[in-house]
């Protein structure tokens, strides 16, 4: 099925408005092995990531909206490594070349949140690699794996130890030290599991299925809410902008919609 571009700029409407492009539930977006000159922005609506691994097609992602896809091509210019699938009725923003280039010029955020989102994207792949190959050697063959394998894994330092705890102190999520650490709240329907799912805590459903993140960069956490949030984020009580990161301290009250946690960080 082809893709349907919508038309027009009026004015009052977004100015990517005419960059968009409307896929249809099951319609591939492109293809593992495509050479691609675009990468995309999802406006709204799912995206499935898929790709062929050792004979079996794996799932690497599900992508809702501000998510982006496609970089890689526009970053290196080489075929497409994954293939994209719309899982429902999607409209995606199209980035060529030289858009991208001024967005990265223009807003440094949006390059630092690339990085950290391509960062975490390698590492899925790599496990799944390592799952997938892991299943092709004998055990006979890897024996020093095998005997790591019954080792206790190694405690993590306390200093290290940054999490977010509830009033009673009886539930407690500790947070990614590498990588984004997702807020929110689990949907088996989209298939949203984020890092820190707060259903139990929130019966009224007032925080989002994709409410913020928690990164760590240059030695400080923050927390930034994502686009589309309706209840709002708070750092004792003074409310977010969507999409703009703020510092957060150790003892700090973050609020999540009706949810309220406090971050502490061990190594304060």
């Amino acid at each position: 099925m082809k893709a349907v571009f919508k038309s027009g700029n009026a004015a009052g409407k977004n100015p990517f408005d005419r960059y968009v492009v409307a896929h249809p539930m099951g319609d591939i977006i492109f293809s593992e092995g495509e050479i691609g000159t675009e990468m995309f922005i999802i406006q709204s609506g799912t995206v499935e990531l898929f790709k062929s691994i050792a004979g079996e097609t794996r799932v690497l992602a599900t992508l809702e909206k501000g998510d982006f896809f496609g970089e890689m091509s526009v970053l290196e210019d080489l075929p497409r490594t994954a293939s994209a699938r719309a899982k429902t009725d999607v409209e995606i923003v199209r980035i060529n070349g030289a858009m991208f280039d001024t967005m990265l010029k223009n807003n440094t955020e949006i390059a630092v949140r690339m990085m950290r989102k391509l960062s975490r994207r390698l590492r899925d792949i790599t496990s799944m690699l390592e799952d997938a190959l892991g299943r092709q050697v004998t055990e006979e063959e890897k024996p020093e794996k095998t005997a790591a394998s019954r080792k206790p894994p190694a405690a993590a330092p306390e200093r290290d130890v940054c999490r977010l705890v509830a009033g009673d102190g009886k539930v407690e999520y500790q947070l990614n030290r590498e990588g984004d650490t997702l807020v929110g709240r689990a949907d088996p329907v989209t298939g949203i599991t984020p890092d820190v799912d707060l259903s139990s805590l929130d019966p009224q459903r007032s925080t989002s299925r994709r409410h913020a993140k928690l990164y760590q960069m240059a030695g400080h956490f923050y927390v930034m809410e994502e686009i589309g949030v309706m209840n709002g984020t708070y750092v004792n009580d003074a409310r977010l902008a969507t999409g703009t990161p703020v510092a957060v301290k150790n003892g700090d009250v973050l609020k999540f919609g009706l949810v309220s946690l406090k971050f502490l960080d061990s190594g304060a």
